[in-house]
């Protein structure tokens, strides 16, 4: 069944991973192809709870939970050089703050900051919507995910957002199996994140 979708470069990639598979259709390596169903099926149909499940990630926003006192003062200044310059770019850019905190405890951001955020979503064309979506569901991080998509950080850097804490950890005790198989999921879905809003804006 034919699709449409915004341009020749974003339907050269789908036809390229479509030519790619063999006996059987590997969903797996067809991320192009899955974001733009994604787009084209559910968006249209259910992107009020869309918007909401995406707020949600700022309303819980893993940059803002950083170590409590007496945790490694290494992880400490990591979280403040990788996870400070993306809150201080939220707030260049659309003028809000979000709260920090330390510990896992929830706290409650400003109701005027989750108002802009959310109009920031609803403003958002479908199809960069549909990159947004993926890259903060996969990161779990809100700033993360808009950070990609809006070129402050590619997707390299994404993935050490937002990997930050588990990859401290591994440092010192060490990857097991799952570890890495999860940690590989989300490194392949920030980067078809990022090139899937890349070939959207071509």
């Amino acid at each position: 069944m034919p699709i449409a979708v915004p341009n020749r470069a974003l339907a050269e990639a789908i036809a390229e991973e479509w030519r790619a598979q063999e006996v059987e259709v590997r969903p797996h390596t067809m991320a192009m192809m899955q974001l733009a169903a994604t787009v084209i099926d559910h968006l249209p149909v259910n992107r009020p709870a869309i918007e909401a499940a995406i707020l949600r990630f700022a309303e819980t926003d893993t940059v803002c939970y950083r170590a409590e006192p007496g945790q490694p003062n290494e992880l400490i200044r990591l979280q403040k050089a990788l996870w400070d310059p993306l809150l201080d770019w939220v707030y260049a850019r659309y003028g809000v703050t979000l709260k920090t905190t330390e510990g896992i405890l929830p706290i409650a951001q400003p109701g005027e900051t989750l108002a802009k955020l959310a109009e920031a979503v609803a403003a958002m064309e479908a199809w960069r919507l549909g990159a947004f979506q993926s890259a903060a569901a996969s990161s779990g991080s809100f700033v993360i995910g808009l950070a990609l998509v809006e070129g402050r950080i590619d997707a390299d850097e994404a993935f050490a957002a937002a990997e930050l804490d588990s990859g401290f950890e591994i440092d010192r005790w060490g990857e097991d199996a799952e570890a890495t198989r999860r940690r590989a999921v989300v490194a392949a879905d920030l980067t078809a994140a990022r090139r899937f809003h890349d070939l959207v804006m071509s």
